[in-house]
């Protein structure tokens, strides 16, 4: 499970310019348009440099053309520099129909490293920075254990934060990475308080559990997401999706996500990633793969160009064109849904000593209750995270880069090693080793990889 990160979808374009995209919002279990239309995900996960994607213009309007072709309707952004103008790229996102997905978080402002967790005021400063850079744009929305708690309070005050400002209800949520000695109890514990405020917008996973054509729904991992998330109360969706254990993806699973078993529970997938790199997972390239000690500052990454035309990776690109071509969900009209919808909190996990060191009942922590994380260690390898002594039910790759589930026994997610320096998800760069347990696993898990996200 990648440390929690937190998103931001940006829907829509700078307000100068392009005022015509719908806005996202949350009204139940389910994202709905500000025109009322239901809004299924179809995403790709895109960071091609480490810094910030979001402001070479040019770059964007190529890429944007691209996956407007694809089929894609939303894309998740890991890491910005919140000080950047993101007006180009945002308005070339926004003319092709495309929402932002945006952590929160940087890579020195997670909520917990080396299992010390802390929610301050410079961690609050940077997350409000990011908020106030991308608000303006309607295609934003955002996502992002003693630590669960850390995680709650985060969210409750960048939504006091978000409503003190005046801002519209930009929906800011988690995404975790699909470890079975954690779910279902952190998937719980976020929708689970009395309290509207101590909840998330929404959740969403990162899970590897469909692999191969001979896959099938009944043989994936996806029956056992859907018992444990039948009537959750707020949306859900998948953060990374795509294993590549046995290619080429056909990417069929898209037809489950999007199917009777899983549409009513879940709002649609990201596919993990745009770029080709050394993980195999890319959709697009931007020219032929050199020597991996090539390096000319962030036009070319360890042997991967980063910039220029996009060419699509066949046959992986076609695959999920023609899938997502063939999926158009309608789902429900917002005023309709409203009228009937009727929250079901899940109930809180229980704590247990050896288990799950959470008391639901607690108050959440405030500004200031423990230390500043000074950020990553020095020295740490990049890009790699190893949890032994777990069992985790998705299919995660060895070898990827940067989103950062954590694997079973030392496999890393493909995220866990990317070329643009542990780009996806919220960590990336530090190792875990040894075993933790649940409780030390979760500690971990929400201090390397997982994030705040915010749908703008």
């Amino acid at each position: 499970m990648a440390f929690f990160f937190l998103l931001c979808l940006v829907l829509g374009v700078f307000s100068t310019i392009i005022n015509s995209i719908p806005t996202i919002s949350v009204t139940g279990a389910k994202f709905f348009t500000s025109e009322g239309k239901q809004f299924f995900i179809k995403g790709v996960a895109y960071q091609l440099i480490e810094d910030d994607p979001l402001v070479d213009v040019d770059q964007c309007e190529r890429d944007a053309t691209l996956m407007q072709e694809l089929g894609a309707n939303t894309i998740r952004v890991y890491h910005i520099n919140e000080t950047a103008d993101h007006s180009g790229c945002m308005n070339a996102f926004a003319s092709r129909g495309i929402y932002l997905f945006v952590d929160l978080d940087s890579f020195k402002t997670y909520i917990s490293y080396s299992g010390q967790p802390s929610w301050t005021e410079e961690k609050a400063a940077s997350y409000r920075a990011v908020m106030d850079n991308f608000q303006q744009y309607d295609n934003t929305a955002e996502t992002d254990s003693p630590a669960a708690p850390y995680l709650l309070a985060a969210a409750a005050d960048m939504t006091k934060y978000r409503k003190a400002k005046g801002y519209r209800d930009i929906p800011v949520g988690y995404s975790a990475t699909d470890t079975g000695a954690l779910r279902p109890m952190l998937q719980d514990y976020v929708a689970c308080r009395p309290d509207e405020t101590e909840r998330l917008d929404f959740y969403s996973v990162n899970t590897y559990s469909w692999c191969g054509a001979a896959t099938e729904y009944q043989t994936s991992g996806y029956p056992a997401l859907q018992a444990l998330s039948q009537d959750y109360p707020i949306p859900l969706w998948m953060s990374e999706d795509g294993c590549n254990t046995a290619p080429p993806r056909d990417f069929k699973d898209q037809n489950a996500v999007f199917g009777p078993d899983m549409i009513d529970t879940w709002s649609g997938a990201m596919i993990y990633e745009w770029i080709q790199e050394m993980n195999h997972y890319g959709l697009v390239s931007y020219g032929a793969q050199q020597a991996p000690d090539v390096t000319d500052g962030t036009r070319i990454v360890n042997g991967f160009t980063r910039e220029g035309q996009p060419v699509p990776v066949q046959p992986d690109f076609d695959n999920l064109k023609q899938v997502w071509a063939t999926i158009s969900p309608t789902g429900v009209e917002s005023a309709a849904y409203a009228a009937t919808f009727s929250a079901k909190l899940p109930q809180c996990p229980d704590y247990t000593a050896d288990g799950w060191k959470v008391d639901a009942a607690a108050a959440l922590p405030t500004l200031g209750a423990q230390g500043v994380s000074s950020g990553m260690a020095s020295g740490v390898p990049s890009g790699s995270i190893t949890v032994t002594g777990i069992t985790n039910p998705s299919a995660a790759p060895t070898n990827g880069t940067g989103a950062g589930e954590s694997g079973v026994n030392g496999t890393a997610t493909p995220s866990s090693t990317s070329t643009a320096g542990a780009q996806s998800g919220a960590q990336g760069n530090a190792m875990i080793g040894g075993n933790y347990g649940l409780f030390g696993v979760l500690a971990a898990a929400l201090a390397m990889g997982a994030s705040f996200v915010f749908f703008i």
